[in-house]
């Protein structure tokens, strides 16, 4: 087997209403789908959500004459080849990249031995894994949060006993909704809160301190990723633990995070760290500090399905919620690209199965995208 095309699909959505982040308010969600075509006829894909023209650029000028003719099997040896020419782009579109190839290699290369990413990287540990509902979301509006209660409802009308509101309106506030929550959950769903980077350090620490009462499993990405002397302020001043890593892209990132003791649960993101080669790398970090670490995942399908095999790898780690981490994020929002395969729902125990299928279990075909498509384009 050995790789033939190179296929970029550009597709998105906006959505309506907007939702939104204690940083910004999302009107249009893009996404680059790379499909990898090999001379069998077997498709492999992988996936960009941050910089997809970027990263596309540089797949198509960079990266393709490298991987062409290649065998996936060999994507070790082609992750170091491409890693080589990172140059002075090692946290940017260069690594989202390699990132989205990795994905799409593994996938190939697992189907040719006709098991699944997690088989061929050691065996999974796990048939299900827990997951939450990543939502409520912030709304426009003069009372961001006043829909929440609704949005909790159908989450645990749909099974789920975990979900992560975006919290960071502010500390008082914060604390005002969680408990609310709190109220209307009970005291066995798992609730954690995402405040996404817009929080100063003396602002997190206020609004920790008024949300501890909730129980919270986490606070995420209370500040700005690369303020590790702020993350291990908060870390020090609280007794929530603090999880962030989405947007750190290399194990050396982690590294410094770690050392600095910056973070109790480490969540990199496969389109973002380089994909399944560099997610396993982290992992064995986070394995040196006896720390969790599970996959952070908010896009389409493609990121969803690679997000269940890695986690059926990962050890389990007790964090004192209703079930041993890893967990695995769901989009709650409206998203067609993360329902191509059919609504992601979890089972009555709140667990998603983990496909035991060739690859990764995606049953995607290009066609199927035309709704949502912008642009496409491919490499021979």
């Amino acid at each position: 087997m050995k790789v033939t095309e190179i296929r970029g699909h550009h597709v998105g959505f906006a959505p309506s209403p907007a939702i939104g982040n204690a940083r910004t308010m999302i009107r249009r969600r893009d996404f680059l789908l790379l499909e990898i075509v090999t001379d069998t006829g077997k498709r492999g894909w992988g996936e960009v959500f941050s910089s997809p023209d970027a990263a596309a650029a540089l797949i198509r000028t960079r990266y393709a004459p490298l991987l062409l003719g290649q065998p996936p099997r060999r994507y070790r040896a082609l992750w170091e080849h491409m890693a080589a020419n990172l140059g002075y782009d090692r946290r940017g579109p260069a690594m989202m990249a390699i990132s989205a190839i990795d994905m799409a290699l593994c996938d190939l290369a697992a189907q040719d031995l006709g098991i699944s990413v997690a088989a061929m990287l050691g065996g999974g540990l796990r048939e299900r894994v827990f997951a939450y509902g990543s939502g409520p979301f912030i709304a426009e509006t003069d009372a961001p949060c006043a829909h929440y209660a609704a949005e909790v409802e159908r989450c645990l009308a749909q099974g789920y006993r975990a979900m992560k509101p975006r919290a960071g309106v502010g500390p008082r506030a914060d604390g005002n909704m969680l408990a609310s929550m709190r109220r209307q959950v009970g005291p066995d769903v798992g609730l954690m809160v995402d405040i996404n980077q817009a929080y100063s350090v003396r602002a997190a620490i206020a609004s920790a301190r008024h949300m501890e009462a909730s129980e919270l499993l986490w606070i995420e990405e209370p500040v700005e990723p690369e303020d590790i002397p702020g993350y291990a302020a908060v870390a020090a001043a609280i007794s929530t633990a603090v999880a962030g890593g989405e947007a750190l892209a290399s194990a050396a990132a982690f590294r410094d995070v770690l050392v600095a003791g910056a973070m109790s649960i480490l969540q990199p993101d496969l389109t973002v760290c380089g994909g399944y080669t560099g997610f396993m790398r982290i992992a064995a970090l986070a394995a040196a500090f006896d720390l969790p670490i599970m996959p952070h995942v908010f896009g389409t399908i493609v990121n969803h399905q690679a997000a269940l095999q890695v986690a059926a790898l990962l050890p389990a780690r007790r964090g004192g919620g209703p079930a041993s981490y890893p967990y695995v994020e769901v989009d709650i929002s409206s998203n067609p690209l993360l329902a191509l395969q059919g609504d992601v729902r979890p089972n009555a125990d709140g667990t998603l199965d983990i496909p035991d299928l060739p690859g990764t279990g995606l049953d995607l075909d290009a066609e199927r995208l035309e709704p949502w498509r912008r642009e496409s384009w491919v490499c021979r």
